[in-house]
């Protein structure tokens, strides 16, 4: 009795952390030249401080709030138009200290340039910044779309950092899944992290999907349901330590690959893919998942990849090994995951799992498009390589997504009995 008690503590404890998110944290850089001499913000006081005048507004404000309260003293302030023209400020030395959101770092890294940006600059400090997330104005022709009580639509987000950071950043995988619980449908759409599309934040203006997740998981949700004239009431965060720690709490997976490729380096970890069936374990499961230059198909490969083992954890889920690796599973996703799931919602939807063990459907496709150049939202005047949709995929897509809501079975769906 008392270890069933503690058991029962320790998994209420875990899905209260995980469950009912509501916030967003934001990592904000304060950065000065690598040679100087300054090694705290109270060192930079007397600075100007370089600012962005209207990307990612509101966090700055917040920042430059947090520097005013800790030096007890306001600061000079100067602000720039965009993310290179903000970094030039602190090369000419117009500026002597710049806020800048760390989750723009890689994307500097992108543009000729800026490529060793991170070896000309020191961070003095990071601070997080959380607001609320809100839920963003649709379009008419999504919002009227009425919620069934038995769909379900969930983005997943899956953000590239380790440890239990569950941050504002860009995300690397997003993918829809539309579930229908009275056909036990599950339909997953895998975008490109490079689809160009406008962000619903950008007013208008173009920009890689990935590049949403800088803004919040709010950003991304709502610029995928204009994309997909939809309504996603969920979402799901998962950093690549949790993917690890899940899949190897699962005891690994047997993950289908469509094609026989290595992995670089890149990837994080050096393994060959068969084609066919594979086991992996968690290292080699997020190897799988990362890989794209190794893919004749690049980007669209990947989110195959991706659905692959989202379909192998969740038939794996569902069977008795679910059961037998409960307390490791646990553990595993209380740090590095996070979602506006309630725990009440999350308790309901495995009870009704356990006690009628049904057989699931799952179908995947990816959107399409093709490679180009183009400036983005985020980065200015500089062009960034994206990939432009193709209409009559995305088409395709919102088609499916309106057959499964409407209860048809789709013909070509795995099975979780397989």
């Amino acid at each position: 009795l008392v270890v069933g008690n503690l058991f029962v503590l320790h998994t209420y404890n875990t899905l209260t952390r995980i469950s009912g998110v509501n916030t967003k944290t934001s990592q904000i850089g304060i950065y000065v030249l690598k040679n100087d001499a300054a090694q705290t913000i109270e060192d930079a006081k007397d600075y100007t401080f370089g600012t962005l005048s209207s990307l990612d507004k509101k966090n700055t404000q917040e920042a430059v709030k947090q520097i005013q309260t800790l030096l007890g003293q306001p600061v000079k302030q100067q602000s720039a138009d965009g993310v290179t023209k903000l970094v030039d400020s602190l090369m000419d030395g117009s500026c002597g200290v710049i806020i800048l959101n760390h989750a723009y770092l890689p994307i500097l890294s992108e543009m000729e340039g800026y490529t060793d940006i991170e070896n000309k600059i020191r961070e003095l400090d990071i601070l997080d910044v959380n607001t609320v997330i809100e839920e963003q104005t649709k379009d008419t022709n999504v919002s009227q779309k009425q919620d069934a009580k038995n769909i379900i639509r969930l983005y997943i987000s899956g953000i590239d950092t380790r440890g239990g950071e569950i941050i504002n950043t860009r995300s690397d995988v997003n993918i829809i899944a539309t579930i229908n619980t009275d056909t036990k449908q599950m339909l997953l759409v895998s975008t490109p992290r490079d689809y160009f599309v406008p962000l619903s934040i950008s007013n208008g203006v173009p920009d890689k999907l990935t590049h949403a997740g800088i803004y919040g998981t709010d950003a991304s949700m709502a610029t995928l349901e204009r994309l997909y004239e939809m309504d996603i009431q969920f979402f799901g965060r998962v950093n690549f330590t949790s993917l690890i720690n899940i899949v190897d709490a699962l005891g690994g997976l047997e993950v289908v690959s469509d094609e026989e490729f290595d992995t670089g380096w890149e990837s994080g970890a050096m393994i060959h893919v068969n084609e066919g069936v594979n086991y992996f374990d968690g290292t080699s499961a997020l190897a799988f998942c990362r890989e794209r230059h190794a893919l004749e198909d690049g980007d669209n490969a990947r989110g195959r990849h991706q659905q692959a083992v989202i379909t192998a954890m969740i038939k794996k889920m569902m069977s008795p090994a679910m059961l037998r690796g409960a307390t490791e599973i646990i553990d595993s996703v209380s740090d590095g995951v996070d979602t506006n799931f309630t725990m009440e919602q999350i308790q309901s939807l495995v009870k009704t799992q356990l006690r009628k063990n049904p057989e699931w459907h799952i179908y995947s496709v990816s959107a399409e498009g093709y490679g180009d150049k183009q400036t983005c939202y985020s980065s200015g005047n500089t062009p960034l390589y994206v990939t432009i949709p193709n209409e009559q995929s995305v088409a395709n897509i919102i088609d499916l997504i309106n057959r499964v809501e409407a209860g048809e079975v789709l013909d070509g769906s795995t099975n979780t009995s397989e």
